[in-house]
């Protein structure tokens, strides 16, 4: 409409959108919820969100590792690294409240399996020839270009990436056991799942078998909690923008030099990992304090914090806006390929049909040349037969002249 009623509909629809997404990014954030169903995050950007809990420093010579092309090691996916250690957690928590027996022995022997796991994982990442300098002269090349990480660093990122946030991933029963990949325990727990009937070892087995179940976390299915909800969230939505022809296609060449997705990620881990942690320590005094004004200075102290999380769920709900539009621009120029793809059908087909008076005017040709063909034979006909009528006449009088 020419007075400009369009203009404020696509203003308004826009608005509203976006405070559509941005609720819907403070519920999910709420809820605590990352489902089993939701893929794992990419080991690029849980590395990204492994620099919120390192320092400044190493913060630092990521992204610079980063713009130079410098990989990270690989160890088959950090998520794995997060079950493995959360699973090691809760082994150690039921050892601790475990009496001398059967049922120690068993949790003592999967510790011990689940230990082996996560130092051979940390060795890869942390001691790593391949991808950090070993020798003092290549240590100090890349010290100078500021790409080189100390082992202290090192430790320090592969902590951040065993609390990579994960989807939920919660086996039933003894199948807790089932997926160590440690044979003796797997036999075992299939002994103790067979246990019937009553006796020393009929009970034994069914206090193992209720402790190896008791594995799982009774939290309900998917419970990450609000800040690792969020922390997915914000990588997830990294993973489906860094993944999108259409971001890194021409159309969004400004966008892409005026967002610079992987620092926005490290940034919202950062204030993140610092807020809970502030949070954490704000829990503990509150536990602690004796009077009521100590307790009122630390509520007020955490109601102010609650600015600093509105924030991030606006920057993580930004995020969440952009991956959007991008998807929406993803399915705009699949419809634009189509519709090009579709128009150069048509013209190759009037390519096809404008050619053909010229086919058929080829092929008239070609009959012309047949038509010729004929005449030639005829011709050729006739020439043998004269040729035969003068071989014969030679023939007989060479005959005739023989005594």
């Amino acid at each position: 409409m020419a007075d400009g009623t369009d203009d404020v509909f696509v203003v308004a629809s826009v608005t509203e959108r976006r405070t559509l997404i941005s609720t819907r990014v403070r519920e999910w954030c709420a809820a605590g919820t990352v489902e089993s169903n939701r893929p794992e995050l990419s080991d690029d950007v849980a590395l990204l969100i492994a620099g919120g809990y390192a320092d400044e420093s190493t913060r630092s010579i990521l992204a610079n590792r980063r713009s130079v092309g410098r990989s990270f090691p690989e160890i088959g996916g950090f998520s794995e690294l997060r079950y493995l250690t959360d699973e090691l957690a809760r082994t150690r928590r039921r050892l601790l409240a475990t009496r001398i027996g059967p049922v120690q022995v068993v949790l003592e022997r999967r510790v011990q399996a689940l230990e082996k796991r996560v130092q051979s994982m940390r060795s890869a990442i942390v001691h790593s020839n391949r991808h950090f300098a070993s020798s003092v002269r290549a240590i100090r090349k890349d010290r100078r270009d500021g790409l080189h990480l100390d082992v202290e660093q090192r430790e320090a990122l592969f902590a951040g990436l065993t609390r990579t946030p994960v989807p939920a991933k919660l086996p039933v029963g003894l199948g807790v056991v089932a997926s160590s990949g440690n044979a003796a325990l797997d036999k075992l727990a299939a002994q103790f799942g067979k246990v019937q009937g009553t006796g020393v070892i009929a009970d034994a087995g069914r206090r193992i078998a209720e402790v190896l179940d008791g594995l799982v976390d009774s939290e309900p299915e998917g419970r990450a909690g609000e800040y690792d909800a969020l922390l997915y969230l914000a990588g997830n939505l990294f993973d489906r923008i860094e993944s999108s022809s259409a971001w890194h296609s021409d159309h969004f060449v400004i966008q892409r030099n005026q967002l610079d997705l992987a620092d926005e990620i490290t940034q919202i881990a950062v204030d993140t990992v610092a807020l809970r942690s502030i949070l954490a320590e704000l829990d503990d005094a509150a536990a602690l304090a004796r009077d009521e004004g100590t307790r009122a200075g630390i509520a007020s102290r955490r109601e102010a914090l609650g600015a600093v999380w509105d924030q991030l769920v606006e920057r993580v709900a930004a995020l969440a806006r952009i991956g959007d539009l991008v998807a929406r621009a993803e399915d705009q120029l699949s419809s634009q390929r189509a519709v090009a793809h579709a128009a150069s059908l048509d013209s190759r087909i009037d390519d096809l049909l404008a050619r053909s008076g010229s086919r058929e005017l080829s092929a008239a040709n070609t009959h012309y040349v047949g038509d010729q063909f004929d005449g030639v034979e005829e011709l050729m006909f006739a020439h043998r037969a004269a040729l035969y009528g003068d071989i014969a006449l030679l023939t007989s009088g060479n005959e005739r002249r023989a005594p």
